[in-house]
């Protein structure tokens, strides 16, 4: 059976999965002795072993399996969950995820995992890994074959279609020189004879010789017992053969048929004995009949048909005011109303829920508490939160590297914290919000806070700022100073931070998406990183304007309002036009220089000018007309463009013109 057609179904519900495990795995370090969450952690280990035997990724299926065993030994109170029992799982996930990432790379799933394997097992008998000096490798697989369940299934299907399954294992003569080569002598004959499922050790370690005078092989074939014993004894060398026939369970039949149906129809496995209610179950199937799975790529093909519906709708709208037909007017107003009514439906369609990307922080911050020897509880609120996909997949990186900053920057050591007065449990929250067009995410610590003096030395040295000017600055413009390139307070380089490597690539990042990133901080009460980003990328409300003979864009997210003044209102300051806004100076800014447009029409005795703000930052922007506001498709400039100075994109206009979107941020800075 060709299993490629599931492998999308595959990755899908092995990430599911393992982001299940990962989070249940952080609730089980707080809450050892809770069996629910051992249970859930159990049956999510479970269903991906079932699903990867099916596939045929032995590896996972492996691992899973010995997971499994350690699992059930605790809900059967043979062992206690203790930190290296915790740890030796974590790594488990780290290579199942290794694994997974592998396969949709194009790979096989392979990985060496016969050391995790060995910790399992040690963990499984009750023995403490840590003290343990062998190797799996230098160990006999003569007592466990280490089959999964995969191989199991041919097995008991060669069964079952008349064909005989055996363990062979085979004892070479003690006074044997070369080993490797009488292996392969044995596998010689025995290739001839069946078909080979599995060796123990696997092949690689006995070509070199790592195993004792014994080794193991599960085979298929249609020979008795009795002529596979005879022709493999043949072999000079081999003292003794012993040919059992393999017992495949129908437990390990039943769980990989279970699994290939998970696959086939989309849902989980469940252990036969831990039924469900029947109102339960009946929930649960409701549920998912009300749910479908559909490709990311169609809803971008969806969304590039709406952005040119939309276009349409605008060239409609022009012609309307053109000819004054009052049919023709309502029907426009018509299909305006139902294509705003369908943005609304598309945009939900696209929106994501930040979860899928703050999932992965609680095991981050868990294992760099750990590397850095610092206890941390980590808060998050607010996952729930939607935010377009686009932005989704952007703001992850941003984030860690934030995150990380808190654990190694913010917070400090348990003893520090201590003499400070304070709880050696430092704090740090992730918090997501929504408000108006926006979503904010907030990264928030109670450690020691941004050293103001250390950021202005730093700066000074590495000629940011100059110290007339570092005087002068507020604490918020001081803290922004951690956003230049290349700075970095890191007294020591670590894997962590302090390889020259800011918080530039941040600020960046985020600002490309259309956000701010503000810093507040306390000495010694923590610092906070605020977000501000915008709900989707693809369709933006703007103002237009007109500049020369063109016509711009001004995305409305930018903008704080739009003013006519005086020409007599306009000030110098430091060789620059400044207005004064609301008691604030702001500098003022002819776009028709910017631009280098040419005038047009009369001078007037006032400027109408848009006032744009880039966090706390404002500029005044000249420009010849209002025109109106309207819902525009961005259009990316294309590869050839990408350099263009203060235009993020352009649009096309209802009278079927290109307008080019300004880009606020390179304006301001």
């Amino acid at each position: 059976m060709d299993m490629n057609q599931y492998l999308e179904i595959f990755v899908e519900e092995s990430r599911e999965h393992l982001q299940a495990i990962n989070e249940h795995m952080l609730k089980l370090e707080n809450d050892p002795s809770n069996i629910a969450i051992i249970n859930d952690i159990f049956r999510s280990a479970h269903t991906l072993k079932g699903m990867s035997a099916s596939m045929g990724y032995e590896d996972l299926a492996s691992l899973t399996h010995q997971m499994e065993n350690v699992l059930d030994a605790i809900r059967q109170e043979k062992i206690t969950v203790k930190d290296h029992t915790v740890d030796a799982l974590f790594e488990s996930v780290d290579h199942l995820e290794a694994m997974v990432e592998s396969i949709i790379a194009g790979g096989d799933g392979k990985r060496d995992v016969k050391d995790i394997v060995h910790t399992l097992n040690l963990i499984e008998k009750g023995e403490d890994p840590d003290s343990d000096s062998g190797t799996p490798s230098s160990q006999t697989g003569s007592e466990d074959t280490g089959l999964d369940e995969f191989q199991k299934s041919i097995l008991q299907q060669s069964i079952d279609q008349g064909m005989n399954a055996f363990t062979v294992k085979v004892t070479l003569e003690s006074t044997c020189m070369l080993k490797a080569a009488r292996v392969y002598m044995v596998f010689e004959v025995i290739e001839k004879i069946s078909e080979v499922i599995h060796s123990s050790p696997a092949v690689s370690d006995l070509e070199e010789e790592k195993f004792d005078q014994d080794f193991t092989v599960t085979l298929i074939t249609d020979l008795d017992a009795d002529e596979v014993q005879t022709k493999i004894g043949k072999v000079s060398e081999v003292e003794t053969v012993s040919v059992t026939p393999f017992n495949a369970t129908k437990e390990a039949s039943e769980a990989t048929q279970e699994a290939a149906a998970a696959i086939e129809t989309d849902k989980p496995v469940e252990k036969k004995q831990e039924k469900e209610p029947e109102n339960t179950k009946n929930a649960k199937a409701a549920a998912s009949n009300k749910t479908m799975r559909v490709n990311i790529n169609r809803l971008d093909s969806l969304m590039n048909l709406f952005e040119e519906l939309v276009i349409d709708r605008g060239r409609l709208e022009a012609l309307a005011k053109e000819i004054d037909n009052g049919s023709l007017t309502d029907t426009v107003e018509h299909i305006t109303r139902l294509t705003s009514d369908l943005q609304d439906s598309l945009m939900t369609l696209r929106m994501v829920q930040i979860d899928t990307v703050f999932n992965r922080f609680p095991r981050m911050i868990r294992s760099l508490s750990k590397d850095l020897g610092k206890k941390i509880e980590f808060n998050v609120t607010g996952g729930e939160t939607e935010l377009d996909r686009t932005v989704i997949d952007e703001i992850g990186d941003p984030l860690v590297h934030l995150l990380r900053n808190s654990v190694d920057h913010g917070i400090e050591m348990p003893e520090k914290r201590s003499e400070a007065g304070k709880p050696e449990v430092g704090t740090i929250s992730l918090t997501a919000y929504h408000s108006g067009n926006h979503i904010y995410i907030d990264i928030e610590d109670d450690g020691g806070g941004i050293n103001r003096d250390k950021v202005l030395k730093k700066a000074i040295e590495n000629n940011i700022v100059d110290e007339a000017m570092a005087e002068k600055l507020e604490d918020e413009e001081v803290f922004q100073l951690l956003f230049a390139s290349g700075f970095s307070t890191a007294d020591t380089v670590s894997d962590i931070s302090g390889r020259g490597v800011g918080l530039d690539v941040v600020k960046s990042k985020i600002e490309s998406l259309g956000g701010h990133i503000h810093v507040t901080s306390k000495p010694g009460r923590g610092s906070k990183f605020a977000i501000q980003l915008p709900l989707t990328l693809s369709i933006l409300p703007v103002m237009l304007v007109t500049i020369g003979l063109e016509t711009y864009a001004i995305p409305l997210s930018n903008i704080v309002e739009s003013i006519i003044i005086p020409k007599g209102d306009v000030m110098k300051a430091h060789n620059q036009l400044v207005i004064d806004f609301r008691g604030k100076v702001v500098p003022l800014v002819s776009m028709k220089d910017v631009l280098e447009v040419e005038s047009v029409g009369e001078e007037k005795d006032t400027y109408s000018i848009v006032v744009v703000r880039k966090g706390d930052q404002m500029a005044a922007l000249i420009v010849d007309r209002f025109i109106s506001q309207q819902e525009v498709v961005l259009k990316p400039l294309g590869d050839y463009l990408t350099n263009v100075f203060a235009i993020s994109g352009a649009t096309i206009l209802g009278d079927g013109k290109v307008s080019l979107i300004l880009d606020c941020n390179d304006l301001i800075k």
